[in-house]
């Protein structure tokens, strides 16, 4: 298959948002069809065609191998677009990995549900897999990071079985070779679960701390323990979930800080960019600098 860069948004994209423009009161906030430095392709074509945007490092060249990161944004699954998350592939890009922004089905967008966000975040990461040659990335060597809601998806990117709403045939090949994940909803059941009225009688099957492999990438795992969107319960339990279970996982509990912490306390947001690219070169995805 041959990979070209979309120049504009697919007509069966827009086809997807008129669907609830005859429906919504207010016309759903605009997708975006690319953005300058970036590449822009389909990893899903059809009636739920979706983007992603990919940052190369500027001295990338046809055969790299290089390593990548794959950062989903955060919104609760009803808000936000890739405009939250194409700084982080800038920014890995200057580092000298693959940055890549994908887009996923949110409500404000396209009317759907968490599950649509789940299967796309899946498909997403498996397109990556699938044109990693293609695309000058091993496919060994590429982490997954999000932002709340985003890090919800991005553990379901290293999670084999499929849940309910996300067909196999778009399954991850693999998990990622690390993840990293900040402020994450990690738990979606009834009762103890985040938005759990939003996932109706399904929410345990996505409900990524439940559904853990025993075999999980290693995880660098920040949350404030002033969050009260997401509890900061939640990645405390997360955590020993995941050491518990043998697997290696990084705990950073930041002291007053919110669910948007890198915001409220401006020190922490060069505090945990420092702790993720020490992360990432641990994991040898990312070289000292």
């Amino acid at each position: 298959m041959e990979l070209r860069p979309l120049t504009a948004l697919r007509s069966c994209l827009l086809g997807c948002c008129s669907i609830f423009l005859a429906a919504a009161s207010a016309e759903p906030p605009p997708t975006p069809q690319g953005y300058d430095g970036a590449e822009t392709y389909a990893y899903r074509e059809g009636e739920n065609a979706m983007l992603l945007h990919i940052v190369k490092p500027e001295d990338w060249k046809p055969g790299d191998k290089r390593s990548a990161l794959v950062h989903f944004f955060g919104g609760g699954w009803v808000k936000g677009s890739p405009d939250k998350s194409i700084g982080w592939a800038r920014s890995l890009a200057k580092r000298g990995m693959v940055g890549i922004a994908p887009d996923y089905r949110v409500k404000d967008r396209f009317g759907t549900t968490p599950y649509e966000a789940v299967a796309d975040a899946r498909a997403a990461f498996r397109w990556v897999q699938e044109n990693a040659e293609k695309l000058g990335i091993d496919p060994g060597r590429i982490a997954v990071s999000g932002s709340s809601a985003g890090g919800h998806l991005a553990l379901w990117t290293a999670i084999v079985q499929s849940p309910y709403g996300s067909s196999p045939e778009e399954a991850p090949l693999g998990p990622p070779a690390a993840l990293i994940l900040f402020s994450p909803v990690s738990n979606t059941s009834k009762g103890l679960g985040y938005a759990a009225k939003r996932f109706g009688e399904n929410g345990l099957s996505v409900s990524a701390i439940d559904q853990l492999d025993p075999q999980m990438p290693p995880l660098l795992l920040f949350h404030g323990d002033a969050d009260t969107v997401v509890p900061q319960a939640q990645s405390i339990a997360l955590d020993a979930k995941y050491r518990a279970t043998g697997n290696q996982c990084q705990f950073v509990s930041i002291p007053g800080g919110s669910h948007s912490f890198s915001s409220d306390l401006p020190e922490w947001k060069t505090k945990s960019r420092a702790l993720m690219y020490a992360f990432l070169e641990q994991q040898a995805l990312l070289p000292a600098q």
